[in-house]
C-alpha cells in the first residue's frame, strides 16, 4: 500500500475514476478518446429534475456545451435555432409592453 503525502488530500479528485474503474475496465484514463466517451456516458446517464429552474437551466448549459463542440452546418443549426427563440422571446416581450401601454394610457 503506497504511502499518503500531504498533497494527495490537495489533489482534485477525478469525477470520471468511478466511471473508469465500473463501466469502462481496461480502458487507459489519459486517453482523451476514452475520457470523452466516459464523459458522453455522464451526460447521458446523469438524472435531474427537467421541470425545475435548475433544470432548465442545466439543460441549456448542455445544449450551449453540445453546440460547441459542433462544428460546420450543425453549429449553424444550433445557432439559428438560438436566434429564433430570442426574436420569439423579443416579439413577445413587445406585445406585451405594447398591451399594457396601450390598455393603461390609450384613448379614451
Amino acid at each position: 500500500m503506497p504511502l499518503k503525502t500531504p498533497d494527495d488530500d490537495r489533489r482534485p479528485a477525478d469525477p470520471l475514476a468511478k466511471r473508469f474503474d465500473d463501466d469502462l475496465v481496461g480502458l487507459d484514463p489519459d486517453d482523451p478518446e476514452a475520457r470523452a466517451f466516459a464523459e458522453h456516458l455522464e451526460r447521458q446517464q446523469r438524472v435531474r429534475p427537467s421541470y425545475t429552474v435548475e433544470g432548465y437551466i442545466s439543460g441549456m448549459s448542455e445544449f450551449a456545451g453540445s453546440a460547441n463542440r459542433l462544428g460546420g452546418h450543425r453549429r449553424l443549426m444550433a445557432t439559428l435555432l438560438v436566434v429564433l427563440i430570442l426574436l420569439g422571446v423579443i416579439v413577445a416581450a413587445w406585445d406585451a409592453i405594447v398591451y399594457v401601454l396601450t390598455v393603461f394610457f390609450g384613448p379614451g
